[in-house]
């Protein structure tokens, strides 16, 4: 255990490897779940075989997350409260990380097996949501202290305009391709006998790629985030710090340690705080909805000062010792969470200072704000996987289920045109959305400007999903953490 793991006991391995395990189990129903989307069209227009294709958007899952920025993966762990995110490795930690990915889990496979395209983004975000708040209500801190509502409200926006956004720009691109392109066999039903013309399987080939490509770097970080969050609670020697970051970054990063202390004085007018304050007064502050007091600079120069105390005469993050790469991590999680907040709320007055304390902030990402390699092809082949394993069931909804007539080449090409634009925007602006209901909005868009009319059945059975996915896995996140926080404490004496 002592070389891959550092000084971690069996206890905690074994509950590193269930962890990792589920939050694996997590991308797998992921991938058969909601990558199912992206071969939709190319299947039900006969432009693909079933298993080419599903074979050919796993290479594409893959290569979007390998080429993902982490963006969104440490945007979703952002939703967690700050007390569980630095005490991962706690009973409190395991009970979060094993109950937000059960009910997720839980609820994914519920809704596959009933073949209704449900969103993995909103079950995960509604299960993040149910155990913040159950740990405030446990720990006596409130409802508005349990959750990042700030964070909540953007990435619920994102969830909530993204459907809305696929189905109306759905509709209009294909009006707009029907009115310019004058081709019948675009609008026509497929031949169930025979392939497309070359030209259409080639366009429809084009933006299944676009699709498992954008869902890959969107959705594949969703897992990859909370697979970091294990690892960095549980194995803090290996993952707390990029310790391939190269030769040199130290030496950059002290010379801005010693720029922005002067801010953090000057801004601080005498007040004091010492370094357990510190970090309960930025902990309380992150929590809040936005609640300034004068005690923050004080407590960001104190975490400076620490900051500065660990790096001084290191050249790499590397040559720390083990026991204080996690004190260093968390002294960079609150600087840097901190000041993104500050900025956010406007409370940095001079625009020298924001762009001083911004530069700090992106140095400091560096060096926490990284995914291995190895996590990003475990993710791949997991929602690859789940792909070629269970893809039917969504496929047969999304092509047959949502219009009163068969999915023609214009339409398909128009929804995924739209969903794979759509996912790549949120992508870079580290937003989570929900490939399922981007694809599925577009595609019934489709159908309603080409009057093919609508399932109603369908679609009341899609937006029932839709709405009770957020609160049905708020409840089963509140109720799985409160059980597995009781049985940690009582059976292996974690707390």
């Amino acid at each position: 255990m002592e070389h891959i793991f550092g000084s971690t006991d069996t206890l905690h391995v074994i509950f590193l490897v269930l962890a990792l395990a589920l939050a694996f189990s997590f991308e797998f129903v992921n991938g058969f779940h909601d990558t199912a989307n992206a071969v939709a069209t190319v299947i039900y227009t006969h432009s693909l075989p079933p298993y080419v294709a599903v074979v050919w958007s796993g290479i594409w899952n893959l290569i979007g997350v390998l080429t993902s920025t982490g963006a969104v993966a440490f945007g979703v762990v952002s939703l967690l409260p700050v007390e569980l995110v630095m005490n991962v490795g706690s009973g409190a930690g395991f009970a979060m990380v094993f109950s937000l990915l059960i009910s997720a889990i839980v609820w994914n496979l519920g809704t596959w097996y009933l073949g209704l395209p449900a969103s993995s983004s909103h079950t995960l975000f509604g299960s993040i949501m149910g155990v913040g708040l159950m740990n405030s209500m446990m720990n006596s801190g409130g409802l508005m202290a349990g959750v990042n509502w700030a964070k909540a409200k953007d990435i619920g926006m994102s969830l909530l305009v993204s459907p809305i956004v696929g189905f109306v720009c759905t509709a209009l691109l294909f009006l707009l391709v029907k009115a310019l392109i004058k081709k019948p066999e675009l609008y026509n039903e497929p031949d169930p006998h025979k392939a497309p013309p070359l030209w259409i399987r080639g366009i429809l080939c084009l933006t299944c790629t676009g699709v498992s490509f954008a869902h890959g770097s969107n959705d594949g970080q969703k897992g990859m985030g909370l697979i970091m969050l294990i690892l960095i609670g549980i194995v803090p020697s290996i993952y707390a710090l990029n310790l391939a970051a190269p030769a040199g970054s130290i030496d950059a990063l002290l010379s801005q340690s010693h720029a922005v202390a002067a801010i953090f004085e000057k801004q601080a007018a005498g007040a004091t705080a010492d370094a357990p304050t510190a970090s309960s007064t930025l902990a309380a502050y992150l929590k809040s909805g936005g609640a300034f007091t004068k005690e923050i600079f004080p407590a960001l120069a104190e975490k400076n000062r620490e900051i500065v105390t660990m790096l001084d005469g290191h050249k790499t993050v590397a040559e720390l010792p083990e026991n204080q790469r996690s004190v260093l991590r968390t002294a960079f999680y609150y600087t840097a969470e901190t000041i993104s907040k500050l900025k956010k709320t406007k409370m940095i007055a001079a625009k020298a200072d924001e762009s001083a304390l911004g530069g700090y902030e992106t140095s400091i990402e560096k060096e926490t704000k990284f995914i291995p390699l190895w996590v990003k092809v475990a993710v791949a082949c997991s929602l690859g996987l789940g792909t070629m394993i269970g893809w039917k069931r969504i496929v047969v909804t999304v092509g047959e289920k949502i219009g009163k007539s068969h999915l023609t080449y214009a339409q398909g090409a128009s929804a995924e045109l739209i969903a794979m634009i759509t996912i790549l925007l949120a992508d870079k602006y580290g937003l989570p959305v929900s490939t399922t209901h981007v694809l599925s909005s577009g595609v019934a868009g489709s159908m309603a400007a080409n009057h093919s009319g609508l399932q109603m059945n369908t679609l009341r059975n899609l937006l029932l999903a839709w709405v009770l996915t957020l609160p049905v896995c708020i409840f089963l996140g509140a109720m799985f953490f409160a059980s597995g926080l009781l049985l940690l404490s009582r059976v292996f004496g974690l707390h």
